[in-house]
């Protein structure tokens, strides 16, 4: 039964169902003739012991804002997704200007959904009252985006 939760090790065990508490109701065994092994199992219960719990998968999945909420309080958390984000825009522009510029095929096309991304991204920050966090990752993907189109097109200028 313990092998069903997987959840266990990503630590939503303790996040979500920490208002639960397991109990065992017996064992199951099977006959020593039938087969040569013994196996066990025991039937577990889920019991509330407080207040209304997530039983349901949509319980848990609209609790995950909250959680990543939390995650991402700290300062160290927003600096290194910020850092990612920063760099995943570099690898997909290297890509897509490598994919693009080496066949010849296309290379017009996918500079003009380059530029409309990158416009679309600005526009879309910049007209933004607050800046929240997936926001602000957003536009360091763009910029990461920028960067890496720029290098590339030293790169070609070399």
């Amino acid at each position: 039964m313990a092998h069903s939760l997987s959840f266990i090790s990503t630590n939503l065990n303790s996040l979500v169902l920490h208002h639960h508490q397991w109990k065992s109701y017996g064992t199951l065994v099977s006959s020593p003739f039938k087969c040569k092994r013994r196996f066990a199992r025991s039937i577990r219960a889920l019991q509330e012991t407080e207040g209304p719990t997530p039983r349901r998968l949509i319980d848990i999945i609209r609790s995950v804002p909250e959680i990543s909420r939390n995650y991402f309080k700290k300062p160290s958390r927003r600096t290194l997704f910020g850092g990612i984000s920063l760099l995943g825009g570099f690898y997909v522009a290297q890509t897509i200007s490598l994919s693009f510029g080496a066949l010849g095929v296309n290379d017009v096309i996918a500079a003009v959904l380059c530029v409309l991304l990158t416009e679309y991204v600005t526009r879309f920050y910049y007209s933004r009252t607050t800046v929240t966090f997936p926001i602000a990752l957003l536009n360091n993907f763009k910029m990461g985006f920028t960067y890496g189109l720029f290098i590339d097109a030293f790169k070609l200028a070399s």
